[in-house]
């Protein structure tokens, strides 16, 4: 086994836009995609595991059993706009070919549902906090890096590493569009404040209207879903970086 995936639901939708949100510097994606779950209301597609998680099962106080996982929302707008496939879970994959086939699994979901534009979150290392976290980019193409920086995104240079990276390069064979949007954070998890600097402008690229003052509660539903998992240690203090250290 390399990805098993479990297929709850195949809605019809309308030119969707797939949206990553797995853990990374910062957890900005996490708690990003949770906000947007949680705000918008949106439906289980489909549970992706695969034998390149962590091979743990986490008992909580209550007996249940927690696994690594990733899950596939969808979300149906009304006002016409592109409908939403939301990417959200508690890992990525462990080395590069699991990446590698995770990547392939969700590409394969969203395409089947006639998805052709894939954004990635993520954080972008820096050494010190800042006031206002500034949002980088980078694009499969010049069409969608224009939009991105004609809404004042700056362009980012390097490595991109982890899923947010992967999943554009692989879109583009896959002839999809691909945007990756890095938030500065220090690394400090969960940092809300870059998610929601990456959320602001998510929302202006696709006219979304979320309500961002629920957006610590996201943060906090993260950080005890990751510690839960053992991702974030209970003993640690609040400002030291996570686990995650190379991913984006």
């Amino acid at each position: 086994m390399v990805c098993v995936t479990q297929i709850y639901e195949r809605p019809e939708l309308h030119n969707p836009v797939l949206i990553e949100g797995l853990p990374g510097i910062g957890f900005v994606a996490n708690i990003a995609t949770m906000h947007l779950i949680q705000e918008l209301g949106a439906k289980p597609l489909a549970e992706i595991r695969s034998s390149a998680f962590e091979g743990v099962a986490i008992a909580t106080e209550n007996g249940e059993a927690r696994f690594p996982t990733n899950m596939l929302y969808y979300h149906q707008r009304k006002n016409g706009g592109r409908d939403l496939i939301l990417l959200y879970g508690n890992t990525q994959a462990l080395t590069s070919s699991g990446q590698y086939e995770l990547c392939g699994c969700v590409l394969d979901v969203a395409k089947g549902l006639g998805c052709k534009y894939v954004i990635t979150l993520g954080g972008l290392k820096r050494e010190q906090r800042v006031n206002v976290p500034k949002v980088y980019c980078a694009a499969s193409d010049s069409e969608t890096l224009k939009e991105a920086l004609n809404l004042g995104v700056e362009v980012i240079e390097g490595r991109i590493f982890g899923i947010a990276g992967l999943l554009i390069g692989l879109s583009e064979l896959q002839d999809m569009k691909g945007l990756c949007l890095l938030a500065e954070t220090p690394g400090d998890y969960p940092d809300s404040e870059a998610a929601r600097e990456a959320l602001k402008v998510l929302c202006r690229m696709l006219d979304l209207e979320i309500d961002f003052s629920r957006l610590d509660m996201a943060a906090e539903a993260t950080r005890d879903t990751l510690k839960s998992l053992g991702v974030i240690p209970s003993h640690v203090k609040e400002r030291e970086e996570p686990r995650f250290r190379g991913l984006i």
